[in-house]
């Protein structure tokens, strides 16, 4: 792909936002017509998934295209191993200078670091390699802080700002300045460029800017789903966490529901202002946009809030891909269980990339173009692990204490199933055809059994693959050739 062909490409991630949120999904309130619109232009992925959860070990995924258990990013502070290629560094190689406006949260390898002293080696917040920054909003969204200061507003911590009833209007907003930024630095390229805009929103604290905050009224929210009253002692140990339970928290959910909504309406608003602003520069022919989300949000299912756990609320997300060269599936939904691991090698394809070898997921390009892809999955998987809040009162003396690595667990999520396997051994398995709602437990160990099996095989067919596919031979180093096996091979 020669530099004239190359696409521009606007690569934008929202944090914890739920797939159930977009009106072109079928929500019975929320509006989001920018979205709708994307989606109307594009191809929606309607069974689209996180693989993990908090911010930074579901944003490796995404960044990366690898399972949590390949880049073992398993919570917000976890570096990130620097033998990994990610997208920013692909873009590079295919001639771009990728850009980020907003923040990665990704933690240095502290094997790249020769100073102790660093500053990078005590925060996750870090920039992902390879991009340049057009707007840094790590941390504590200084740039942000000091243009509210500039307009008479004085907070000291972003959640403060975040949080203020008394922020007005929106075009103040977090993400109406990221908006801003990223309109003029797309004015003054001429292309092709390459632009991840992380959006903070609809990320807590609960609270929508200026006038969405009473754009929805809490009585006219969907209920949340029930607890289940058969409770698993995870799910009931967090019930009783601060940050995590819906009963502890000083809002209730229709009135955190109703700033949610908010927060996305507002966020959507942004993006129109972008789609907008490409076409009148006659880019929207020309540029290759992907919407998706690190993670997704409790939003009061199952008496929880915030992300974690098991339950698909925190990892179903949207999933929106336009790319302008592929008319015929515009306004088209994919059904098939779809992941952010298929974004890296996804955009690898929109811009001439080869697909790194570690890539856990695979390419959309079939969906956009229309086609029957050669093979695809038929489940979705994620992981959660939650050894940094484990608590002992024992200190943990390797290698023979080894507690912190049975505090995990993976969920298979098929058209009827959700099968939980837990690191201690244990397990839970889910009806969802029968009970949309998790409450309904399969009883048939049968049925319990094809599905753990089904979880071994995606676990032995995705382990590490870097020097697997490799042959010392011959004086060099190359890929198995044809012919070569002599082994049995399974079908």
């Amino acid at each position: 792909m020669t530099p004239s062909d190359r696409p521009n490409v606007l690569f934008i991630t929202l944090d914890q936002f739920r797939a159930d949120s977009l009106s072109c999904a079928g929500h019975p309130l929320v509006r989001t017509p920018n979205l709708d619109r994307l989606a109307a232009h594009g191809v929606r992925l309607a069974r689209h998934y996180s693989q993990a959860a908090p911010c930074s070990p579901g944003r490796a995924a995404l960044y990366t295209g690898t399972y949590q258990m390949n880049n073992r990013v398993v919570a917000n502070g976890t570096p990130l191993d620097d033998r990994f290629d990610n997208i920013a560094r692909i873009a590079t190689r295919a001639g771009y200078q990728p850009t980020l406006f907003g923040y990665t949260d990704q933690g240095v390898d502290p094997r790249q670091v020769s100073d102790r002293d660093d500053p990078r080696l005590s925060t996750y917040q870090g920039i992902l390699p390879g991009f340049l920054s057009g707007l840094d909003l790590t941390g504590e969204h200084q740039p942000w802080l000091d243009r509210l200061k500039g307009s008479g507003h004085h907070f000291a911590r972003v959640a403060d700002a975040l949080g203020s009833e008394h922020l007005r209007p929106s075009a103040l907003s977090a993400s109406s300045f990221l908006t801003d930024r990223l309109i003029d630095w797309i004015c003054s390229r001429p292309g092709p460029w390459f632009a991840h805009a992380s959006y903070l929103r609809p990320h807590p604290p609960y609270r929508a800017a200026g006038e969405f905050a009473t754009m929805y009224h809490p009585e006219d929210c969907p209920a949340a789903l029930p607890i289940p009253t058969d409770r698993h002692r995870l799910h009931r140990s967090l019930l009783e966490t601060g940050e995590l339970s819906a009963a502890r928290h000083p809002m209730t959910v229709p009135e955190i529901r109703a700033q949610y909504y908010g927060m996305i309406s507002e966020v959507d608003a942004n993006l129109g202002r972008l789609w907008d602003r490409l076409m009148e520069r006659g880019q929207w022919e020309n540029t290759v946009i992907v919407v998706t989300a690190d993670h997704g949000e409790q939003l009061g299912d199952q008496g929880l809030l915030n992300k974690g756990g098991f339950f698909e609320s925190s990892y179903h997300i949207p999933g929106i891909i336009r790319d302008p060269r592929h008319h015929s599936t515009h306004g088209q939904v994919v059904n098939a269980f779809t992941e952010n691991v298929d974004i890296v090698p996804t955009l690898c394809d929109a811009i001439g990339a080869p697909v790194p070898l570690q890539s856990d997921g695979l390419p959309l390009t079939p969906f956009l173009e229309g086609r029957e892809p050669p093979v695809w999955r038929n489940a979705a998987t994620y992981e959660w692990d939650w050894r940094d809040s484990f608590v002992s009162s024992e200190p943990h003396k390797w290698p023979w204490d080894q507690r912190l690595e049975r505090q995990h667990l993976t969920v298979r999520r098929n058209a009827s199933h959700a099968y939980v396997q837990f690191g201690n051994g244990t397990w839970l398995c889910f009806d969802l055809a029968t009970d949309p709602t998790w409450q309904t437990r399969e009883t048939d160990l049968s049925v319990v059994l094809a599905l753990a099996q089904e979880m071994l095989v995606w676990r032995s067919t995705h382990a590490d693959r870097t020097l697997t596919g490799m042959l010392l031979q011959d004086g060099g180093i190359g890929r198995f050739p044809p012919g070569t096996m002599s082994g049995p091979a399974m079908q």
